[in-house]
C-alpha cells in the first residue's frame, strides 16, 4: 500500500478565485473571451457560456476543475475550454497535473469544506477555506490508480449520456417530421384545410392529459430516511438528479399518494429559474413522490406507452418560450399554474399521435434504461469513492 500523509490542499493544487469584470467590458457580438458567472454555471449541472468579456480578469485554463463557492457551494465540473470566471466560481488545478484525483478528493472532503460556509442570504466559502483544508493524500502512483478506477465509472456514464443525446435527437426528429413538417405516414395523399391536414385539429394540452402541482410537504417532515421526494432542484437535463433527494416518512408520503410517480411519468418545473424544464422519470428501484411546484402529468397506468408525444411537444422551442412568457406575467417570481399549461393549444390527430407513441416508445424506453444504468453506476462510484480516498481500500 502506498504512503499516505496529511497536508493542506494548497500543497497539492492551485486555487484561482473568480472575479466578475466591470460592466464596460461586456459585449454580445460573440467576440472576446468566454465568461462564466458562478450563479449560472451549474443550473443544469453542466457549464454554459453566458456572455463574453473583452478583458480577462481571472482565467481558468481548459480542463480546470470548476467549483461553485457561493450557494449552492460545492458543485463541481470541468472547464470545457479556457475561460474567464466570475464571482461564485473558483478554478482548481493539481500541481502534479493529476486533476482527476483532485476532483474526487474534493468530492470526498466536501462535507468538511462546507463547514466553513458563512453568510445568511447567500452562503459562501473563500479561497483560504479551500487552501487551508486539511486532507490525507497518498503517493502519486496510488493517486493515479484511484483516479483510474473512479474515472472508469464516469467514462461509462458519459458514454451513456452521449447515447441518450442521440436517442433524444431521434425522437425529436421523428416528431418534427410528423407534426411540424407534416410528413406523416400517408402525407402524400393528405388534403389540407386552413393549414392543417384533413382530420387534424387544435386541442388544448388539458384535453390530452391533466396536470397537478405536487404535494406541499411541511418543512419539519424532512428526514434522512423514508420515501424520496422530487423537488424542483432535482429536475435536471430531462431527468431526475437522484444524488441529493429529500425524504419523508412513509406516513407523510401516503398523504400525497396521488403524487407517487412511476417510470415514464412526465414532470415539469413550475416556478423559479428552471421553470418549464421537463423530467422523464426513469426506471427506479424506489417509490418516488412529487413536491409542490413540480407538476405531474397524469398519463394513466402505463405512461411509457403514451408519454412520447407530450414529451416531444413540450420540448418545442415555441412552447418553452410561451411558458416563460406566461410565467413572467404572473408574479414577481416567474411561476406557471397547471391551468396555464393545460390551456396551451397544440395541433392534434389521435391516429397519428397513437402511431407516434408506438414508434417513439422504444426510443423513450432506451433513454430510461440508460438513465437507470447511470444511476447504478453513480451509486457504485459513490460507494467506492470514500473507501478509496480514505485509504481503507487498498489499490
Amino acid at each position: 500500500m502506498g504512503e499516505w500523509k496529511e497536508t493542506r490542499f494548497s500543497e497539492i493544487a492551485t486555487v484561482i478565485m473568480g472575479q466578475s469584470p466591470a460592466s464596460e467590458f461586456y459585449n454580445s457580438d460573440g467576440k472576446g473571451f468566454p465568461f462564466m458567472q458562478g450563479n449560472r454555471t451549474f443550473g443544469d449541472r453542466y457549464p454554459t457560456i453566458d456572455t463574453y468579456t473583452t478583458q480577462i480578469t481571472k482565467k481558468a485554463p481548459q480542463n480546470s476543475i470548476l467549483m461553485s463557492v457561493r450557494a449552492p457551494v460545492g458543485d463541481i465540473n470541468i472547464a470545457p475550454l479556457e475561460m474567464c470566471i466570475g464571482r461564485g466560481l473558483c478554478a482548481i488545478n493539481a500541481k502534479d497535473g493529476n486533476n482527476e484525483f483532485v476532483r474526487f478528493l474534493l468530492s470526498y472532503n466536501m462535507p468538511k469544506l462546507k463547514l466553513s460556509e458563512n453568510g445568511t442570504t447567500f452562503t459562501a466559502i473563500n479561497g483560504d477555506n479551500i487552501k487551508n483544508l486539511k486532507i490525507l493524500v497518498p503517493d502519486l502512483p496510488t493517486q493515479k490508480r484511484i483516479a483510474d478506477i473512479l474515472s472508469t465509472y464516469d467514462d461509462l456514464i458519459e458514454n451513456n449520456n452521449r447515447r441518450i443525446v442521440l436517442l433524444e435527437k431521434a425522437a425529436q426528429e421523428l416528431y418534427k417530421e410528423w407534426f411540424v413538417r407534416f410528413r406523416f405516414p400517408g402525407y402524400e395523399t393528405a388534403k389540407f384545410e386552413n393549414g392543417l391536414p384533413t382530420g387534424w385539429e387544435i386541442k388544448k394540452i388539458g384535453d390530452i392529459a391533466r396536470i397537478k402541482s405536487g404535494y406541499a410537504f411541511k418543512s419539519e417532515w424532512w428526514s434522512d430516511e423514508g420515501v424520496p421526494v422530487i423537488k424542483i432542484k432535482d429536475i435536471q437535463n430531462t431527468t431526475i438528479d437522484f444524488s441529493d433527494l429529500s425524504r419523508v416518512s412513509e406516513a407523510h408520503a401516503l398523504l400525497a399518494k396521488q403524487f407517487f410517480v412511476t417510470e415514464g411519468d412526465l414532470l415539469i418545473a413550475m416556478t423559479g429559474a428552471t421553470i418549464g424544464k421537463l423530467a422523464l422519470v426513469p426506471f427506479s428501484s424506489e417509490r418516488l413522490v412529487v413536491n409542490q411546484r413540480v407538476g405531474k402529468f397524469f398519463l394513466g397506468d402505463n405512461p411509457v406507452s403514451t408519454v412520447s408525444f407530450l414529451y416531444c411537444t413540450l420540448q418545442q422551442n415555441w412552447i418553452q418560450e410561451l411558458i416563460l412568457m406566461i410565467a413572467s406575467s404572473n408574479a414577481a417570481q416567474p411561476n406557471i399554474s397547471p391551468f396555464d399549461i393545460e390551456k396551451i393549444k397544440i395541433i392534434y390527430n389521435k391516429e397519428m399521435v397513437d402511431d407516434f407513441n408506438k414508434q417513439a416508445s422504444n426510443l423513450i424506453e432506451q433513454i430510461m434504461l440508460l438513465r437507470k444504468r447511470n444511476q447504478n453506476l453513480s451509486k457504485q462510484r459513490d460507494l467506492l469513492l470514500p473507501r478509496l480516498i480514505s485509504g481503507k481500500l487498498e489499490v
